[in-house]
């Protein structure tokens, strides 16, 4: 197989990054740029214009997908088709927010029967709680439901019930613990009433370490301040797992039981039953909202064309930076307090999905797959790290993620950090000549002697790449739209390194390893055969934690 950056698309990129490197973004802006930039589809848009391309660079992308026959790996997803190769799974997300309820079939058997069928048994629970139906073991109504679970278990349901906390239920109130770091329980248990409260234990295969460590601890706390039996279990525990052998042995019933299948990954599988928490406290008519906003988002990555597709225009944006201009990480900067989370969520989901070396023949790759994605709410990151993005040696493209109704009344708060989101992406584009700087310093009746020493460290270069994402309002359905459009660049980007982006073996080593090291620090001994540096960590933990 030709290796991708031979074929003909990726190096007709390379020549025409050869010569578009030399452009500056002020040179080539225009009013054209705005009629074909910048897109609008229901209640986003996205604002592509402050980018380093031209109309020739998006047909060159676009061709490049063409020729890596990305529709047809589109049509193998919806299709049910395996194409998590390395484990020889499907990645039918998509099928959990199927409201249209279309067929999606896995080896001839539509799942869609199996999914409608959960979903009803989350909306029955949400009622059940929410109504007062279902009590802790002596009658007294939920309060409070924890969440226990790790990465994709635990990102997207918190991402979303911290975004989306005007919707909660005023009567219940949630709490999510995933470190397995003993101050996250403690600091969760201690304010609550276990009396009142309802636990949700999501792990799929219920052996997830650190989710065991957390659950076990909390049925310990339960049934230690409550003095009931181990009968009381069912009254306030839940699970999230196929597991039901291993659900039933720490005490949780099949009825409580919420399945979900080996074609959901962790990190696409808020849309599932690991989304129950998210049923509970925003309620189930906001989690088919939630749904349907990304089931919208699915139509329009397959049904639209590659140039107006806003997840695939996305990706191949990412492509152009990644591969070609050789920016290696970008930065999530959402301006809405409502979306704090949103950049940790976005980094497993993107780097945990492509950060990979192996292709689909099982060889090396030549080139970089995954950038490096960070970053920090709008405005608290203008006064950390913007000093680096506008004065920097490095480039790093921008994704501003912002939201033009606030939830709040106070509108001059509103406007301020919008003016401040788009005067950001306006300031790394234009940047400040040393011609304006110079005028600038001369209002100020400095010597000319004080303007040359000051003025090159004002200047900004400028030409720094950033794109602009606009919601019209922060809502179930816009939030489930956003995130589907990041699921599906995430897909597309894979799809052309020849990746498998539903695969996540690079969590396993260090788990194992950690296994043989507990061994030791339970043991009290360590073991001389391993590296010097591994001994020298043990024995100093050894000689100094205190007794527990």
């Amino acid at each position: 197989m030709v290796r991708i950056s031979e074929i003909p698309s990726w190096l007709k990129l390379v020549e025409h990054h050869s010569k578009i490197s030399k452009l500056n973004l002020n040179e080539i802006f225009g009013s054209n740029r705005i009629e074909k930039l910048i897109f609008e589809e229901e209640n986003i848009l996205v604002d592509f214009s402050k980018n380093h391309i031209t109309e020739e660079t998006l047909e060159l992308l676009v061709s490049l997908a063409k020729e890596l026959q990305l529709e047809k790996k589109i049509e193998m997803m919806f299709a049910g088709e395996r194409i998590n190769f390395t484990e020889s799974r499907p990645a039918l997300h998509i099928a959990l927010r199927n409201l249209s309820n279309y067929p999606i079939k896995v080896d001839g058997v539509n799942v869609m029967p199996k999914v409608n069928a959960v979903l009803l048994k989350m909306k029955l629970f949400t009622e059940s709680i929410q109504d007062g139906t279902w009590c802790g073991f002596d009658g007294e109504r939920i309060t409070d439901i924890v969440h226990i679970g790790i990465g994709g278990s635990d990102l997207g349901p918190r991402l979303i019930c911290d975004a989306l906390e005007e919707y909660r239920n005023k009567n219940l109130k949630v709490h999510f613990v995933s470190n397995v770091d003993g101050l996250d329980i403690h600091a969760t248990l201690k304010c609550l009433n276990p009396k009142t409260t309802l636990f949700i234990i999501a792990s799929k295969s219920f052996t997830t370490p650190e989710t065991l460590i957390n659950a076990n601890t909390a049925k310990e706390w339960f049934l230690k301040h409550t003095g009931a039996n181990e009968n009381a279990i069912a009254k306030h525990f839940v699970a999230i797992s196929t597991n039901e052998e291993a659900c039933f042995k720490f005490g949780i019933p099949k009825e409580n039981m919420f399945t979900f299948w080996d074609w959901v990954g962790g990190r696409f599988s808020l849309w599932s039953s690991i989304g129950l928490v998210i049923s509970l406290y925003l309620g189930f008519d906001n989690f088919t909202k939630l749904l349907a906003g990304a089931h919208k988002i699915d139509t329009h990555f397959r049904s639209t064309t590659f140039e107006k597709n806003l997840p695939i225009l996305l990706a191949l944006l990412t492509i152009w930076y990644n591969n070609f201009w050789n920016y290696l990480t970008y930065a999530i900067i959402p301006y809405d307090l409502r979306l704090r989370l949103l950049p940790d969520y976005l980094q497993q989901l993107i780097m945990e999905s492509n950060g990979k070396r192996i292709n689909s023949e099982g060889k090396v790759i030549d080139y970089c797959s995954s950038p490096i994605v960070w970053g920090r709410i709008g405005t608290d990151s203008q006064h950390s790290f913007f000093q680096l993005l506008h004065q920097g040696t490095q480039i790093v493209p921008l994704i501003f993620v912002g939201v033009a109704k606030p939830s709040h009344n106070l509108s001059h708060h509103h406007d301020v950090l919008i003016a401040n989101m788009i005067a950001q992406s306006e300031a790394l584009m234009c940047g400040k000549s040393s011609n304006e700087v110079y005028d600038e310093l001369s209002q100020r009746n400095l010597t000319r002697e004080e303007i040359e020493k000051i003025l090159p460290h004002k200047i900004f270069p400028g030409n720094r790449p950033s794109t602009t994402i606009f919601l019209r309002e922060l809502n179930p359905e816009t939030l489930g739209s956003l995130l589907a459009i990041f699921e599906h660049k995430v897909f597309v980007e894979g799809t052309i390194w020849d990746i498998n982006p539903f695969d996540q073996w690079g969590v396993e080593l260090g788990k194992e390893l950690a296994k043989k090291v507990l061994n030791q620090i339970e043991a009290g001994k360590v073991d001389e055969n391993q590296n010097l540096s591994t001994q020298k960590l043990l024995l100093y933990y050894l000689k100094n934690k205190e007794n527990l």
